[in-house]
């Protein structure tokens, strides 16, 4: 903990003189911009889908129709460098999303704190809105806290400070810059939106990304060092890490991640009892965007195929010894794969449908066991922003 803490306060001091430097270079757009614009900005978006769920002879196990987000965001500037953002989702009931300010010194530094998104794994940042098939990946989903295995968290989010910046700028020929080194680092309670920490404990999340002096290519690797706690039974760490690339042009995208966690539980008994669980998945996700109109860019069209596999320990057996002592462990590893194909359709800037068909290969427990499990998923979205 002693040595997160160094390397926060060492970022901060590193990001002073190049603050410096750069506020110096700013200092004429400054001027130029004048008064800060505070009128606040109102956005957000909805999706409706419809999935269907088929057995493997291709029989409908269940359909329906459903709102998956209904988002709505008010962003704006309160000072110089100094910016919120309020969002709500209203898809099931309100509930508040974001919340929280962001101060920011330079592109080397900034700070915020409110409640946010964790900065985890490369897919989670990305608006659900832009994702290349109907929603985050399984592995993203169960290790980024969405609908995290350790049953605590949601959405990805988390209360907690966090300071971020991009490092060692690259100036294009076009004359825009990137940062070879983009850097997240932050404290969260590590219980999820919404509600208060219930440990003594806070959790370390970070994020590091390198572009190798190519704009659309990232190389990235994220860290999540904390505890949970949800009952008595189960509460103890909660560690993370993932490793990934992704290629992103605008037009080919290519994007594959590892990650790997562990989660804490103390609810069995016994000497050899286990007091943890292993969990691990991955994926690689690739798609072309054909771009047309009158305009030559006005509509896109992209193809799309992913792989990804989750797996994780599940389960628990008995075992009577002699002396009537009951020990409990993990009996399963429970593997799932899902292969998708789908197309992603913009035909308005601020309108976009989906349609993805997946074959899942899995487990399904019949009279206390698994057995193998093949299904079918057809899912059609269709989104709108504003």
């Amino acid at each position: 903990m002693k040595r997160i803490f160094r390397t926060i306060i060492g970022m901060m001091l590193l990001s002073i003189p190049l603050c410096a430097s750069a506020q110096d270079a700013n200092k004429k757009v400054d001027d130029l911009q004048g008064k800060i614009d505070r009128m606040p900005k109102i956005s957000g978006f909805v999706q409706g889908l419809y999935q269907a769920n088929l057995t493997e002879e291709g029989e409908l196990k269940d359909n329906t129709f459903r709102m998956r987000r209904v988002r709505m965001s008010v962003e704006g500037n309160l000072a110089k460098g100094l910016t919120y953002k309020i969002q709500g989702d209203f898809s099931r009931s309100p509930m508040l999303v974001d919340a929280f300010l962001k101060y920011k010194v330079c592109n080397e530094f900034a700070i915020q704190v409110g409640q946010f998104k964790t900065p985890f794994s490369i897919e989670s940042p990305i608006n659900p809105v832009n994702l290349e098939i109907f929603d985050y990946g399984e592995s993203v989903q169960k290790l980024v806290g969405y609908s995290d295995v350790c049953g605590v968290g949601s959405l990805g989010r988390d209360l907690g400070i966090m300071a971020t910046g991009s490092l060692f700028p690259v100036e294009l020929q076009n004359g825009q810059q990137f940062g070879l080194i983009d850097y997240s680092i932050g404290v969260f309670n590590g219980n999820g939106i919404n509600v208060i920490d219930n440990n003594n404990r806070k959790d370390i999340v970070g994020r590091l990304d390198f572009h190798p002096w190519v704009k659309a290519l990232t190389l990235s690797g994220s860290y999540y060092h904390g505890n949970y706690y949800k009952d008595e039974d189960f509460n103890g760490v909660r560690n993370r890490w993932a490793a990934g690339l992704q290629y992103n042009d605008g037009k080919f995208l290519v994007r594959a991640e590892y990650l790997e966690g562990t989660t804490g539980y103390h609810g069995f008994e016994g000497e050899d009892a286990p007091n943890q669980f292993n969990s691990a998945g991955y994926y690689a996700v690739a798609g072309y965007n054909f771009q047309f109109g009158k305009e030559g860019k006005e509509q896109k069209l992209m193809p799309v195929l992913r792989y990804e596999h989750f797996e994780q320990q599940v389960g628990v057996f008995q075992i009577h010894t002699a002396d009537h002592v009951v020990y409990f462990l993990p009996n399963v590893s429970a593997p799932t794969s899902y292969y998708t194909v789908g197309i992603n359709y913009w035909p308005l800037k601020n309108l976009n449908f989906k349609v993805d068909y997946s074959f899942i290969d899995g487990l399904k427990k019949v009279e206390g066991q698994y057995q193998k499990n093949h299904s079918h998923r057809v899912v059609g979205m269709v989104n709108y922003k504003f």
